[in-house]
């Protein structure tokens, strides 16, 4: 397939970041937005990008991204959310942290806390925090997913039952309008049911990409969580679920960020 210099460019940014912007493309190149959202109209076209508010995906939104690729996506964005799920947890507190890239900003953001005891299949999180002499650190057992260092599978799930934490930590591949909760793995689902079941406060984290992405397994639903900590959110329907389930919403984009639930 044929593709132009301009086009090949973009592709390659798409790939490395997850996503391009509009804006952001327009200031590389030095051409109009109108000429950028033409190029992105055809490769979303020929199906090599998949197109969102203001830029495009890398790739469509139904593919699960590499892992690397994922943490470039939102970063700053991740970054913030991380910082206020961590203040949300007081020291001496007992929690699980789920897999995910966000999730692993949130363990980045707890390393000054001391007293705590993280519950967790993610390898990333327990390999960060296990040096840091305030926090004890408890892994899950289980199958040990090659791309993201996630375990997964009955044994994990199994594990996680043994415990009940003050705060657990969970994110999602997707959000749907109907505040379904997505994700791509069934195996990591079952886990991430078990760890909502067995925390007094579960705090979701997710930036705002995952509003324009689907994913074929539910996790649940977001009236289940206590706490949504996200960038922003601009669909009424999610903010609406929000308030109608009593969930308290955060957006760290937002000056006074945090909506109390009804």
């Amino acid at each position: 397939m044929y593709l132009s210099a301009r086009h090949s460019e973009i592709m390659q940014m798409a790939k490395e970041h997850g996503r391009v912007l509009v804006d952001d493309l327009a200031g590389h190149f030095g051409v109009t937005p109108q000429t950028i959202r033409k190029d992105l109209n055809d490769l979303c076209e020929q199906r090599l990008l998949s197109r969102i508010h203001g830029g495009a995906l890398f790739p469509s939104g139904i593919a699960n991204l590499e892992y690397e690729a994922r943490r470039k996506i939102a970063a700053t964005e991740k970054e913030a959310i991380g910082r206020a799920a961590a203040r949300m947890v007081p020291d001496n507190a007992s929690l699980f942290i789920n897999i995910g890239t966000t999730t692993e900003e949130v363990g980045r953001a707890l390393l000054d806390h001391t007293g705590l005891m993280v519950i967790t299949n993610n390898i990333n999180v327990a390999n960060r925090m296990r040096v840091y002499p305030g926090i004890e650190v408890v892994i899950a057992g289980g199958i040990v997913r090659g791309s993201d260092g996630g375990v997964v599978g009955e044994a994990a799930v199994d594990f996680i039952k043994q415990f009940k934490v003050d705060y657990a930590v969970i994110g999602a591949s997707a959000i749907d309008e109907d505040g379904a909760l997505l994700d791509f793995d069934f195996r990591e689902v079952k886990v991430a049911q078990a760890i909502i079941a067995n925390a007094r406060h579960v705090i979701l984290v997710a930036d705002s990409t995952k509003f324009e992405r689907t994913a074929p397994v539910r996790i649940g639903h977001l009236s289940q969580v206590n706490s949504f900590i996200t960038d922003r959110c601009d669909i009424p329907a999610i903010r609406r679920v929000c308030e109608e389930g009593e969930v308290q919403l955060i957006e760290t984009s937002r000056v006074g960020a945090a909506t109390e639930p009804a």
